[in-house]
């Protein structure tokens, strides 16, 4: 990753022209690590979104602002109070540190003027957000730090703050390009290493870039560069200089073979030839907003949905030990026949066996060869006591394979019906999303019922696409709503679609009485691929069939239903025609 001090500088320049003289309407803190500033400027309101996320720590605007709880955190509660209504005074960064400092001026509880700075460091697992006076001094940080976990840097209220330990390396703001080459070549490594750990604010990205500029990748070691290898090193240190402090940089963004961002720069990359893609894009915050959405959106949702992934867990494992024992159970039922036949046997042999024998050989007349069979005997019975204990273990053995086998289908349905319940829960992305989906545990007996009954939120519509036909696809959310959906808002004209023996979604193509031709079905199956279990695959069977054709069977769980006279597709899954 390569949000590096050097980034962070170009960063901090574009936030400063774009922040200065806004106005704080709103502070959310969406999350523990995350704070959402709702901003008016001149150009209308914004959102600057402040992470401490351990993998994805930024300061940028976003579009995509997540959801925030019931109730503000303390943090939060305190910089409402200190900072609702201030106006940024600028934004700023010490040297090439991966830290950006957004100045406010504020009116405190007495009316005077008072200045508060919010100190967002951008430093992987040791990002922070720290909130100080106009004195410099700690009122409070979203990440405390006391003697106990470092005694290099301590934040805490009340204490000044210092700035993290200096790196021993060259800053292109404070020395000239060639005290940094001479440096460079001193450090007898191999040049994108050498370079990375002599020039401060540079990612490793940056500095293999360099290298690769000056010898196509292909240089072992800085103290062994021919002159023309020093001269070319000296005119790239140069030009990184001047772009540095010129702030005359852009940013691109690299994408790998899948179309995924793999890494961010603030010039242009070639290291990669052809193998991926470098686009450049709109504007640094921007790319730091796309780079990051999707991954930060999935950690969102694992982290708010962790109690239920538990439970869900739990449930399934507890079931499948269940159908396991059930199953051991079952076969030892299998050889119940042959209690019958030892109880048979006895009984027709009553006037042959002693009483007090350990065993019988007996003439077996249920063999057509008509062999013996060694019967086992309870010595303290008597013989026809004997028999009469085979046939109730018969009886039993018989009662226990009816038993154990609905008991088993049952346990193997719950199964089901949780791996659909997982399957919704990876795809859902917003807070309602899981608050229905507790809703359906609650229903299913799975989750207590909350105490206090609580506002009732209203259900969220199914996700909605359009074919290039014009034909209206519906998908369910959760097993609820697809219960909903195929159940009561479809028509029975319309086509329903869902993975075959694949956990997903409920999928319904609305005809409006009309024909769908092929390429609508043929979407319309791509996107119930895609909102299932095998979004990833290539191949995915998906059945379909009108939804007059499809019934909920009597006591079934959310989501379960049957159908007749489907059809089958295999196709790749996508959502590309929403």
């Amino acid at each position: 990753m390569a949000l590096d001090g050097v980034f962070v500088r170009f960063l901090t320049n574009e936030l400063n022209e774009a922040l200065t003289g806004a106005r704080v309407s709103q502070i959310h803190q969406p999350n523990k690590d995350e704070f959402v500033l709702n901003l008016r400027t001149n150009e209308g309101s914004r959102k600057l979104l402040i992470s401490a996320r351990a993998n994805s720590p930024r300061v940028s605007f976003t579009e995509s602002a997540p959801e925030n709880p019931a109730s503000p955190p303390m943090l939060c509660m305190l910089l409402r109070k200190k900072l609702s209504g201030a106006k940024i005074s600028g934004v700023r960064q010490p040297g090439l540190e991966r830290i950006v400092f957004i100045d406010f001026d504020a009116t405190d509880e007495l009316g005077d003027s008072a200045k508060y700075t919010l100190a967002c460091e951008i430093m992987g697992r040791y990002s922070n957000v720290i909130f100080l006076d106009g004195e410099e001094n700690v009122v409070d940080a979203l990440k405390r730090v006391d003697p106990s976990m470092t005694s290099q840097r301590i934040v805490l209220p009340g204490m000044k703050y210092a700035l993290p330990p200096a790196q021993d390396k060259l800053s292109v703001l404070d020395h000239e390009p060639e005290e940094i080459v001479s440096r460079v070549i001193a450090e007898a490594d191999k040049l994108d290493k050498a370079i990375l750990r002599s020039v401060l604010g540079i990612s490793p990205v940056i500095s293999r870039e360099i290298d690769y500029r000056i010898g196509g990748g292909s240089v072992e070691y800085s103290d062994r560069l021919t002159s023309n290898y020093k001269n070319r090193l000296s005119y790239y240190i140069t030009k990184l200089s001047e772009s540095v402090r010129g702030i005359d940089g852009a940013p691109y963004c690299i994408y790998d073979e899948n179309g995924k961002p793999k890494d961010m720069s603030f010039m242009e990359i070639t290291q990669y030839g052809s193998i991926y893609l470098v686009k450049r894009a709109e504007s640094f915050s921007a790319l730091l907003d796309g780079f990051y959405s999707e991954r930060d959106k999935a950690e969102r949702m694992r982290a708010k949905s962790q109690d239920l992934l538990k439970l869900l867990t739990n449930a399934s494992e507890r079931a499948a030990r269940k159908i396991n024992t059930q199953r051991a159970e079952l076969e030892k039922c299998a050889d119940r026949e042959h209690l019958r036949i030892c109880g048979d046997l006895i009984q027709a042999n009553l006037y042959k066996i002693e009483k007090g024998a350990p065993f019988a050989v007996l003439d077996n007349f249920y063999d057509e060869n008509m062999g013996t069979v060694r019967v086992s005997l309870d010595p303290s019975k008597s013989p026809s006591q004997n028999a009469q204990k085979y046939y109730k273990d018969y009886r039993k053995a018989k009662t226990a394979e009816h038993v154990l086998t609905e008991q088993i289908e049952l346990a193997e349905r719950e199964l089901e019906y949780l791996d659909n319940v997982f399957d919704s829960l990876s795809r859902a992305e917003t807070e309602r999303e899981l608050a229905e989906i507790r809703s359906e545990l609650v229903m299913t007996g799975y989750i207590k019922a909350p105490k206090g009954k609580g506002r009732e939120q209203k259900p969220l519509p199914p996700l909605e696409f359009r074919t290039t036909e014009g034909f209206t696809v519906l998908v369910g959310r959760n097993n609820r709503q697809n219960d909903q959906l195929t159940l009561k808002t479809a028509a029975k004209s319309d086509l329903w679609f869902h993975t075959k023996d694949i956990p997903g979604s409920h999928t319904i193509l609305v005809t409006n009485g009309r024909e769908p031709g092929d390429e609508s079905i043929m979407q319309a199956a791509a996107i119930a691929a895609y909102h299932s279990r095998a979004k990833d695959g290539s191949q995915v069977p998906v059945d379909y069939t009108l939804v007059k054709n499809v019934s909920k069977p009597q006591g079934a769980r959310p989501g379960t239903v049957i159908f007749v006279k489907n059809r089958t597709v295999y196709v790749k899954p996508s959502a590309e025609v929403r």
